[in-house]
Formats: C-alpha cells, structure tokens, sequence
C-alpha cells in the first residue's frame, strides 16, 4: 500500500512542477488523522514558490482522483500535510490477507540473495557468561531475525578470547590449586577471578603470568612434536577450559533460543592477525614505537593503539583484523558483516575499522559495528575481576523463579521468563542503558513481555472457542483502530531491517497489543455483531503477533 500511495503522490507532484522533490510518507501519531500522512506539499513549497497549504488543498484533490475506490478521504490539514483515510474495503482486504498468509505475513524481499555475517554474544572462555554477554545474544538474535525476515541469508557467529592475559590468569589459578583438568564453568570462572586479583595485588604473580601468556601464545603457534611436556600440559588445561566455558555458555543460548553456525576463537586468528599487521608494518600502514606496532590514529582523528606488544603477542586490534580475513574466507563470500558489542568497545572498533579500511578497503566497508549499553540491576555494574559479576544463568533463574510464582508449569514460566528478559532488552534502542528490574519485567499491566504473550494468549483462545467461521462476507461499515494498526506491520518490519532496529518492532507490538485490549474490552466478539468479521480481525491479530514475538525471539506459551 505504502508504494501505491507514494507512487500516486510522485505523479501529483510530477503534474504540479515539483518532480524532484523528495518527501515523507508516514502514519500520524492519532489514528484520527487517518492511515497516512505526508509532506509532500510542505517540501515543494520552496520549489514551486508558494504557500504549502495551497499547495496541500490541490495536491488533496489530485490524489482524490489518482486514489478513488483506494482512499476513502484525502484531505489538507495544518500547514501543509495532506491525510489519506483508506476505504473500509481496502482495510479489510488487507486483514484478510494477513490471516491468509499467516506465518508469511510481513516477509519481504529487500535482502533477497544477500550472505550476511552476524556475530553477537561473544563471551570469553575461562569465564562465566555475564549478563552483557547476554544483552548481545538477544540484540544479535533478534537483529538477525529482521535482516532474515527480509530475505537475507544470516550466518551467525560468536567468537571468543580463549588467549590473552584473562586466560593466562585462569590458568594460573587453576595451576595454583592443583587442577590439571577443569570439569565445572565455576571451577574456571573463580579461577580467572583469583588470578586477576593475584595480578594486580603481587607483581611476582603478575609476572609470572605475563610468562605464561608468552608461553601459551608460543606453544599454540608450534607444532605438535615441537611442543615440551609443560606446554601440552599447559594446553590440555587450556582445551578443557574452553571446553567446559562453551559447554556452559550452551546452555544460556539454548535458554535464549539462539545457536550458531561458527564458533570461533582467538587463538585461530592470533597469527592470521600478526602476520597481517606486520605486513601491513612493512607497507607503512603501522609504525613501531618502543619495540610495540602501533596504529597512529590521529592521522583520521582517532586516537592511537597497540597492534602488536613489545613481546610481540597480537592484541585485540590485531586479532581482530584477523577475524576479518577468517570470516571472509571460512564464512564468506559475505555482503556484509555485522559485529554486535557493548558500547564500551565504540573506540576499539572505530580504530579496528580505520586500520582494516587502509589495509583492506572492501572488508572494511562492508564490516559494521553495533554498540549496545549496558544491563543494569539496582547493584550497578559489577566486575569479574572482584569474582562477583552477574551471571547471565544467575539473572535467568532469578526471572524464572518469580515466574514460577504465578505458574507452577516450569516450561511456561520458563517461556514467561525468558520474554520479560528480551522485552526489557529490545524495547529501546541498543546504544542505551537499561535498568532491569525482574517484578516490572514480568507485570502482565504493560509495557513487558508477558503482557504480549498474554494477549496473544488471549486471542488464541477466543478464536478456538467459537463456532462462528471467520468470514468478510459481511463487513462492519466503521473501520476499527485495531484494523489500521495491523495494517502497518510489514512496513514496521521492513523498517526495522533497514535501521536494523528490532525495538521498532517491540514499540510496534505494544501499541498493537493495547489497542487489542481495548477491542476486547470495546467490542463484543464471541455472540456480538459481526462475529464472522471479528473472528479474521482476532486471526490477523494472532498472525502479527505471532509473527512479530517471531521477529524478536520471544516465545509464545499455549497458555498463560
């Protein structure tokens, strides 16, 4: 509909003079104001040098003519905006084909053919997943639902420090204590916590684990039979480590119903990484400054960071540059290649991507940077270093045990649960905090996941208990809000790919599940007039929210 009515508006402004003129269609805030508003009219006025309003009186009356049997009423408003009201049957068309395409409803075709990288959550190896970790995975999962509503083919990816000073701080600890083969996520998580006190508190310690960073990176880069005895036996601890940390970090994303197509590690691009930035060194990309490669940023206003360190170990940049040129060639050929992180990581990645731009321009261009904020508890932030960071699994048995103060059924309060999270997440924007609080996240009052889930819940049932076969033979003569607000959810999810911006979605079906309320409550539909009708308003309703909790990776409970 949004391009039959666009393409109507570029032809009336073609006719009155103003043919290049860009404009806006969108739906008014107040469904008073009609399905659809543009300012057409406004942005011609400087081009055909008059006053928008009258501009909007005749482009009202063009579209009148251009639009009949489509609109039911075009009409000027304010200072220039021109409404358009669709006809009763133009809506109930578009019901209709919503329940008639039921799980298709809202697909488009924009990223048809794309190959698109999607890499999210990314918690380190030697450590519990936090709950930032877990804010990304549902960022990332339901980001690339949206790209993949669209047509889009998403590969998703999570990637891992298994190297670098926190693992050798691990495994330091675990070598303290005597233990060769780690089996529990905990074992290694307090493991890595005494290490980091360890390395702060005593500079013996920190060397010590300075040395075993260097070992580690030296014995990953050799060949087996090259290896001595204490490095295999470094690496056996390293392997069961990591080991145990997926494992665990499996369970989380099982919970949060993501899983991914590449799992990939640190340790496989540290050489990838470190060959390519001495390369790189060699072309004059990076310099060396006091035995460490440096990448001087200030040459594009941004600040300067370490590649490789004066013992030669890659850092975060380096590796990541690695990454890169892994994807490309495990996962590629790819469109483009989306990096969902915290917000604190925007300047690494904006000198990350300035140096990938100089050494491979293409790569650069399509790898992108999503930042998020951060998941507040009424403590604040915590940090793992003090061993006391909030877990993702801790915040998840948390919300389901509330839950499961109102149903007893483990598997709906789980479903209940783990849709008060997501919505908490995906209700804003990612660049900005969020203050988790588990009794608002689980009201059924508004403004959560549950109060989704149950309407939804709701219309399910009333559908299923009447006798009455939904039909549009016989048509209320008044559009209802509901209708109009139905109407809008393939564009909402085609706009949410674009900016992928999964809260647009969110927003979207709050607004929707309230008016459906307000229908429930309003209108008499199992008995009442026009049942039939009612009974294809309640299966588009269904459809849309199916669809859109789809869109978000919420899950649907049969019942509540």
């Amino acid at each position: 509909m949004e391009e039959t009515l666009s393409l109507a508006i570029r032809n009336a402004l073609d006719s009155m003079g103003a043919s290049e003129v860009p404009f806006v269609l969108e739906w008014p805030a107040d469904l008073a104001h009609g399905d659809f508003a543009t300012n057409a009219a406004l942005a011609a006025s400087k081009s055909l040098g008059r006053n928008p309003r009258d501009i909007a009186d005749e482009l009202a009356t063009l579209l009148r003519e251009s639009l009949a049997g489509v609109a039911a009423s075009v009409e000027a408003a304010g200072p220039g905006f021109v409404n358009i009201t669709l006809t009763r049957a133009v809506v109930a068309e578009a019901i209709a084909d919503a329940v008639a395409k039921g799980a298709d409803w809202g697909k488009g075709t924009v990223r048809a053919g794309e190959r698109v990288a999607f890499e999210y959550s990314c918690p380190n190896p030697f450590k519990e997943m936090h709950i930032g970790h877990m804010m990304g995975a549902v960022i990332g999962e339901a980001a690339s639902r949206v790209l993949e509503n669209q047509g889009a083919r998403v590969l998703r990816d999570t990637y891992g420090g298994d190297v670098g000073p926190h693992v050798a701080k691990a495994l330091w600890a675990l070598r303290r204590k005597g233990i060769a083969i780690p089996t529990t996520v905990k074992e290694v998580g307090d493991a890595y916590a005494q290490g980091a006190r360890a390395y702060e508190e005593s500079e013996e310690s920190k060397t010590e684990i300075d040395l075993l960073n260097t070992m580690l990176y030296a014995a990953l880069a050799k060949e087996d039979q090259e290896r001595d005895e204490e490095e295999r036996a470094l690496l056996e601890t390293w392997r069961h480590g990591r080991g145990v940390s997926l494992d665990a970090d499996r369970v989380i994303w099982d919970l949060l119903g993501t899983s991914f197509d590449y799992v990939l590690h640190e340790s496989e691009t540290t050489q990838i990484g470190k060959e390519i930035v001495l390369d790189a060194l060699a072309r004059g990309v990076f310099v060396e400054s006091e035995g460490a490669v440096i990448y001087e940023g200030e040459k594009k206003g941004l600040h300067t960071l370490v590649f490789l360190t004066s013992r030669g170990n890659p850092t975060y940049e380096a590796k990541d540059i690695g990454l890169a040129f892994l994807k490309e060639e495990r996962i590629g050929p790819l469109d483009s290649s989306y990096i969902v992180t915290a917000a604190e990581q925007k300047g690494h990645f904006t000198v990350f991507l300035a140096a990938l731009e100089d050494i491979a321009p293409e790569l650069a261009q399509k790898t992108k940077h999503i930042p998020h904020g951060l998941l507040r508890l009424t403590s604040g932030k915590m940090s793992s270093r003090e061993g006391n960071v909030v877990t993702a699994a801790a915040l998840i048995e948390e919300v389901i045990a509330k839950a499961s103060e109102k149903n007893e059924d483990l598997l709906i309060a789980t479903a209940v649960a783990i849709g008060a999270i997501k919505y908490m997440i995906l209700r804003q924007a990612p660049g900005g905090d969020i203050v988790f609080d588990s009794e608002t996240s689980l009201s059924l009052d508004g403004d959560s996941g549950p109060y989704l889930q149950y309407a939804l819940v709701r219309a399910k049932s009333i559908a299923a208990q009447s006798d009455v076969p939904a039909s549009a033979h016989e048509l209320p003569d008044t559009t209802y809000d509901i209708e109009r607000l139905l109407m809008r959810f393939p564009e909402v999810a085609r706009k949410a790919e674009a900016l992928i911006a999964p809260h647009a979605v969110t927003q979207y079906l709050t607004m929707l599940a309230s008016e459906w309320n307000s229908f429930y409550a309003n209108e008499r539909i199992r008995g009442g007039e026009y049942e039939a009708y009612k009974l294809i308003v309640a299966g588009a309703f269904v459809a849309t929210m199916e669809n859109g909790l789809g869109l978000l990776g919420i899950p649907v409970p049969e019942r509540m």
